[in-house]
C-alpha cells in the first residue's frame, strides 16, 4: 500500500475530510505536470494533532506537523514522510470556501478525493504563484472551458479582490 493511501486511510477512519489538490489533481484533472509530492487540502485542524499519526509513525513513516501563525495563509502544513515513497502534504486550509471546495470534490471508487477543477483554479488563484497561474491557464485548455469560466466568476464574487484580479489576468 502507498504512503497516500495510508494517510487517505488514517484520515478517513479519523473522519477528516480531505481531497487532493496540487500537481496530482491537474493530472487526474487531464492536465500534465508533476511534482515529487502529492497534496491533500483539509479545513479539519485535528491534523495538527500529533497524537492523529500515530500509527503511520509506528509503520516508520516520519511525520511533521507544522502550525501556521496568524500571518499565514495556511492554517498549517503535515508532512509524511517513508523510505522509497512519494512525500505526502496535508495542507490546513482557513476558509470556507476551501472546506467547499474537499466537500463537492469528486470521489473515484480506486482514489482519494480530488477537487473539481473550479476549486483547482481558486486554489491556484490564492497561492497565486507563476506556476500556479501556468496550472490555471492550462486548465482553461480543457474542453469544458466555458462551463468551468462560468463556475469561477460565480465562486470569485465573494472572494478576495487579489483572487479576482488574477483572473482577470489570467483570462487575457
Amino acid at each position: 500500500m502507498t504512503l497516500l493511501a495510508r494517510v487517505c486511510g488514517l484520515l478517513d477512519a479519523a473522519r477528516v475530510p480531505h481531497a487532493l489538490i496540487g500537481a496530482a489533481a491537474l493530472a487526474a484533472r487531464g492536465v500534465a505536470r508533476s511534482t515529487y509530492d502529492i497534496d491533500l487540502l483539509t479545513t479539519d485542524v485535528r491534523v495538527l494533532a500529533v497524537s492523529l499519526w500515530d500509527p503511520l509513525r509506528g509503520a516508520g513513516a516520519a511525520v511533521d506537523v507544522q502550525r501556521g501563525d496568524l500571518d499565514d495563509p495556511l492554517g498549517g502544513v503535515v508532512r509524511v514522510t517513508a523510505a522509497d515513497e512519494r512525500p505526502v502534504d496535508i495542507v490546513l486550509g482557513k476558509w470556507q470556501w476551501q472546506a467547499r471546495a474537499v466537500e463537492r470534490a469528486d470521489r473515484p471508487p480506486d482514489g482519494p478525493p480530488v477537487v473539481a477543477a473550479r476549486d483547482l483554479v481558486l486554489l491556484k488563484l490564492y497561492a497565486g504563484g507563476t506556476q500556479d497561474l501556468w496550472d490555471v491557464r492550462a486548465l482553461l485548455e480543457l474542453p469544458e472551458r466555458a462551463e468551468l469560466i462560468a463556475q469561477v466568476d460565480e465562486d470569485l464574487a465573494d472572494l478576495a479582490a487579489e483572487m479576482r484580479d488574477r483572473w482577470i489576468d489570467v483570462r487575457r
